[in-house]
Formats: structure tokens, C-alpha cells, sequence
């Protein structure tokens, strides 16, 4: 049973949407921000692959469909921005502003923590892109001479992170501005961080989209140049 379901082209495919959709029915039963589908629906796909010691690269190969989605769906998000472009334009400089100090507040803290806990300069360069979309992120530290594998890892647990508390925080710090919680998620925690920004609202995922691409473009040039600090 277990070879015939390892050596099926779509297992990869239907468990990580079976966990993601466990995922969904916790989070919808018991409304915990800790119950994040994606957080759920990782812990399901990690528990499946140990129980039928399944390799990773087994998985990977079966989740290719899957993974095909991902340029076109980050590419879509483009949608909601256009149909919010008046109010892009109308806060053109805070726009700026926000994407600008949410890059730089990420590459510091990362400096900063590196230099606190003792990292290597191949650490160090591994965890700076932590805050922007995986495709972009990968090819940062490979250039700069990190591990891709210990950087995407940082990126999903980011993004996941960043969707669990965005809702605490912002009540917290009692923003209520549409444009900042967008700007925020989209900057701190790419497009996982947008999804949580367009259950918000409209205006937050427009926000968000537009926060991931700007955030990246930056974060190429902000993270070679934070590369030679350490």
C-alpha cells in the first residue's frame, strides 16, 4: 500500500491539500490564530512523510503541479493593486515610506541578532532575504553564499509567523489604517503575509501585492550591501 501510494504522481499533491484543508476545518472550529493552516497543513505534511519515510525529493518531484501555480499566483495578485491604483497614487510617499523602513527594519534586525548570537557570515547571508517571496529569496543567498535550504525554510516560518499575529499586533499597536496593515504584511512577510492581508480587506491585499514586489526589488540591493557588513 505504501509503494503504491509513494509512487503515485499526485501523492505529494493530495496530502499537502488534504493537510492544508485539516488545516482550514481546525482554524474555522476553534478560531486560534495558532491554528494557521499553514502552520496545521506543514506539521501534517512533516508527520505523513516521517510515518511512510518518504524522502524529500520523492515529495518534491510529486508536488511539481502544485509548485507550477505558485509564478502565475504571485503573479495575479497584480489584480487587486490595479483596481486600487487611485488610492496608490494618493499615498504615493507613505507608500514609500513604509515599504522603505520595513526592509531596512528587517535587514538591521537580522544584522543586528547575527552579531548578538555569534553567526557566520554563511548564516548571516542565509537568513537576510527571511522576509520577502521564496523565488527572489533563493537566488539572493545562492549569490551571496548561503544555504537556500535554510533560507526558504526561514521564509515560510516567517510568513506563517507574520499571519498568525498580524491581527494581534494590529490591534495592539491600534493601527487601523487599511494602506499600513497592507503595506506591514506585505513587507514583513511576502505573499503568506498578503493572504492573511486580503482577509482583511480589498485595500489591505492591494496593499500587500504591492509591498511584495517593491520589498524585493529593495531587499536585493539592501541585502548586498548588509552582506559586507559581517
Amino acid at each position: 500500500m505504501k509503494d503504491f501510494l509513494t509512487g503515485s504522481a499526485f501523492f505529494g499533491a493530495f496530502i499537502t491539500l488534504a493537510a492544508y484543508e485539516i488545516g482550514l476545518l481546525l482554524k474555522k472550529k476553534y478560531k486560534l490564530a495558532v491554528l494557521n493552516p499553514l502552520l496545521i497543513g506543514t506539521l501534517c505534511v512533516m508527520a505523513v512523510l516521517l510515518l511512510l519515510k518518504v524522502d524529500y525529493p520523492q515529495y518534491n518531484e510529486s508536488t511539481r503541479y502544485i509548485s507550477y501555480l505558485l509564478t502565475p499566483a504571485t503573479v495575479c495578485l497584480a489584480v487587486p493593486l490595479y483596481q486600487q491604483l487611485h488610492l496608490l497614487k494618493k499615498n504615493k510617499k507613505a507608500v514609500a515610506g513604509g515599504i522603505l523602513s520595513g526592509v531596512l527594519a528587517s535587514l538591521l534586525s537580522v544584522f543586528l541578532l547575527s552579531k548578538l548570537f555569534g553567526l557566520s557570515h554563511e548564516q548571516y547571508v542565509t537568513l537576510l532575504p527571511k522576509s520577502i517571496t521564496t523565488a527572489i529569496g533563493m537566488g539572493i543567498s545562492r549569490e551571496l553564499g548561503g544555504v537556500e535550504t535554510i533560507t526558504v525554510a526561514a521564509i515560510i516560518v516567517t510568513g506563517i509567523f507574520g499571519n498568525m499575529i498580524a491581527e494581534f499586533v494590529c490591534k495592539a499597536f491600534r493601527i487601523q489604517e487599511p494602506v499600513a496593515k497592507g503595506l506591514a504584511l506585505g513587507t514583513a512577510s511576502h505573499a503568506i503575509g498578503t493572504a492573511k492581508a486580503m482577509e482583511m480587506g480589498e485595500v489591505e491585499g492591494a496593499m500587500g501585492s504591492l509591498a511584495i514586489a517593491v520589498a524585493g526589488l529593495l531587499t536585493v540591493s539592501g541585502a548586498s550591501l548588509f552582506a559586507g557588513f559581517l
